[in-house]
């Protein structure tokens, strides 16, 4: 065996070492810093919920039911439900991604030198840095999975290799519907694209029916829900007729073009940091046309190119999309990993004079641009985080979480203290989690205005539960007053007005709290 293949076949060991010893070393660093009652929270009642025996999209509000699986199948093997198994459970599905991710990168390179591992560290710093907020860990690792997943067709288009392909497209969208329409769209380009001075392969028709038959043996889990469990179905659809409905998959937000910074207002960081921001958003349009135009150019000139750049081009644009549909900065990670992973295989081979200036002015770049987000980050540097427990474990929050944790023990304490149901609406789903209780209402994230009969549901759900107290957070999202509670539910606001009894707990004009009725 030569030099070179014995390096080759150790890189998966090598590259896996890494992705292991980093995310441990993360986790170490920050497992415990923070807590969000807000996504995290949504992400952590569904859990404790399936772990019950509900169905997500069924009986609660939910992502698609993958993550719900993964996460509960650990956690009852831990026999645990609290915050700390359920970030444990991500972070080993984050393992996943980046070693992916890391794998592809090392697999790019010509030949493995002395200094690949060091390049290897820089990319998996690069990588991990953007891999936040932490409750999206799942979207961030199924678009570096996808990217694998084409990359794994590029390399031998074999009729078996399409036909797996497509099943792990099928199974990512099990994890989430919205990976499976990227994954489709990229698929669709990376067929095309090897079907170009294709003379003897396997065609486009005959690729995609192969590809297509992969995606619906892939998706069987949620087919067989659909057939098998009572309700599911029909809760399915839905979830998909509402997106159709509101004709977007998101909450819309300004793009942050870098020429938009408020350099007049904003400190040297800040405004460096908006900025980059800006030109990372720009990035993944610039790379997502321009990657495609010379991977087909390539291609056309019957030229190599990476398999794993292939991959990425017809990726980028697709989740473009995503970071775009609310273009923030947790958005934005949760989309620019083709581009990170595009640019990273570029300059696994290019020469060393290029190599690594641009490698490590990317990889300080996203330092610069995401280390801030990080808790461990914001617990180092404000010392005014504080302890608190959480599901048994000792978290380090910022006091404005200590305190909203403080007041929900406070009411749950005065008002329902028995194992009784409490709603808290609309932002807090975590609370539920917080104390294992069920909401009474199926919107644990009540965001969006669903209709008239929809909230008559909603109001029979309150009825049958009997809530002992009420807590609205009468804020509106995004600054958009069309988008509080007591606009988008008004139905279920008035129930709630008209069937307890407001308290005046708190001095916070956000809170409102109302008891039952039958209260002391």
């Amino acid at each position: 065996m030569s030099q070179d293949a014995q390096h080759n076949q150790h890189t998966p060991i090598k590259t896996l070492t890494i992705s292991c010893l980093v995310i441990f070393l993360l986790f170490i660093w920050q497992g415990n810093k923070g807590f969000n009652l807000w996504d995290e929270g949504f992400l952590w009642y569904g859990v404790q919920r399936v772990l019950l025996g509900e169905v997500p999209i069924r009986d609660f509000m939910a992502y698609d039911p993958g993550r719900y699986y993964w996460s509960a199948a650990l956690l009852s093997v831990a026999g645990d439900n609290g915050i700390m198994s359920l970030r444990a459970a991500v972070a080993i599905f984050q393992v996943l991604g980046l070693f992916t991710g890391l794998l592809l990168i090392a697999q790019s390179e010509k030949s493995e030198g002395k200094n690949s591992a060091f390049f290897w560290i820089i990319s998996a710093a690069t990588l991990v840095v953007w891999m936040l907020p932490r409750h999206k860990l799942f979207d961030i690792s199924l678009s570096i999975l996808l990217i694998g997943i084409l990359t794994f067709l590029i390399r031998n288009p074999i009729p078996k290799r399409y036909i797996i392909a497509g099943a792990c497209v099928g199974l990512v969208a099990v994890f989430g519907r919205n990976h499976g329409m990227y994954g489709t769209a990229g698929s669709l380009g990376v067929i095309a694209w090897l079907t170009i001075k294709n003379r003897s392969g396997t065609g486009f028709l005959k690729g995609s029916v192969l590809w297509g038959t992969g995606v619906v043996i892939g998706f069987l889990p949620v087919i067989f829900m659909a057939l098998l469990i009572p309700g599911f179905a029909v809760s399915f659809w839905e979830s998909i007729h509402v997106l159709f409905e509101r004709k977007a998959t998101n909450l819309p937000l300004p793009v942050p073009w870098p020429w938009a910074v408020n350099f007049a207002g904003a400190s040297v960081s800040d405004a460096s940091r908006g900025v980059l921001v800006g030109l990372f958003f720009i990035g993944t349009l610039v790379f997502g046309g321009l990657s495609v135009i010379w991977v087909v150019y390539r291609k056309l000139k019957e030229k190599q190119v990476p398999p794993a750049l292939v991959a990425s081009a017809f990726l980028a644009l697709p989740y473009a999309h995503y970071a775009f549909s609310r273009a923030d900065v947790g958005h934005l990670a949760q989309g620019i990993f083709p581009l990170l992973v595009g640019c990273l295989v570029i300059l696994s081979t290019a020469q060393t004079r290029f190599k690594w200036p641009l490698a490590s002015a990317l990889c300080a770049t996203s330092l610069w641009v995401m280390l801030v987000f990080h808790p461990g980050w914001q617990c180092m540097k404000n010392y005014q985080f504080v302890d608190v427990e959480v599901s048994g474990s000792n978290l380090q929050v910022a006091p404005g979480t200590a305190n909203e944790i403080a007041l929900l023990r406070q009411l749950v304490d005065k008002y329902a203290n028995n194992d009784e149901s409490f709603i808290v609406t609309p932002f807090w789903p975590g609370a539920y989690a917080l104390f294992e209780r069920k909401s009474p209402m199926w919107a644990v994230y009540a965001l969006w205005q669903r209709g008239e009969s929809f909230e008559d549901m909603e109001i029979e759900r309150i009825k049958s539960a009997n809530p002992r107290f009420v807590f609205v957070l009468d804020s509106p999202l995004d600054g958009r007053e069309e988008l509080r509670f007591r606009n988008t539910h008004p139905k279920v606001f008035s129930y709630i007005q008209a069937n307890m009894k407001i308290v005046p707990i708190t001095q916070n004009p956000a809170y409102l709290v109302f008891k039952a009725r039958d209260q002391e």
